[in-house]
């Protein structure tokens, strides 16, 4: 049986190219998250503590809504388009059977799968800097699960430029 995982992300304030860690329970880098300065799109690159990509999100340019693609092991695996609706956010997943929901505004949501709890996002508000944490059901999904909310954060920040 799965115990599933938690982990910890924090961006910092004030930086011109992202770059974070992301942290396990017990408070050790377990992921380093580096964004790209020069590119055309955002583009967001997750290590491993041994330095190895192992998830990648890259933002569509020239697309009418905001749209990212995710690539596990360099695999596209995923797609997180924001759906065009007028009171609040709503965004679609395309490949897994994954869907999310949640109040984006106050960023605690959840992705499901068949009805199913795979992430519940939770933004920790009294903190210098975003800070997320992540619950995550099984620990075969956190790579995809991480990429997932970095990809969220990317659209919401793309809404706010």
């Amino acid at each position: 049986m799965d115990n599933g995982t938690k982990l910890y992300m924090k961006q910092k304030v004030f930086s011109w190219v992202d770059e974070f860690t992301i942290k396990d329970a017990y408070g050790e880098d377990k992921y380093f998250v580096r964004g790209e300065f020069f590119s055309l799109g955002k583009k967001l690159h997750v290590y491993d503590r041994t330095g190895r990509e192992v998830a990648m999100v890259h933002q569509q340019v020239f697309s009418l809504m905001p749209r990212f693609f995710v690539y596990v092991n360099g695999e596209k695996v995923a797609e997180v388009v924001k759906e065009f609706t007028f009171f609040y956010p709503k965004y679609r997943i395309e490949g897994p059977d994954w869907i999310i929901d949640g109040d984006f505004w106050d960023h605690v949501y959840d992705i499901t799968c068949h009805g199913g709890t795979v992430v519940s996002v939770a933004k920790e508000w009294m903190t210098w800097g975003d800070c997320y944490e992540l619950d995550i059901e099984h620990p075969k999904d956190e790579i995809m699960a991480l990429a997932m909310v970095l990809c969220i954060d990317c659209v919401i920040e793309a809404q706010r430029d």
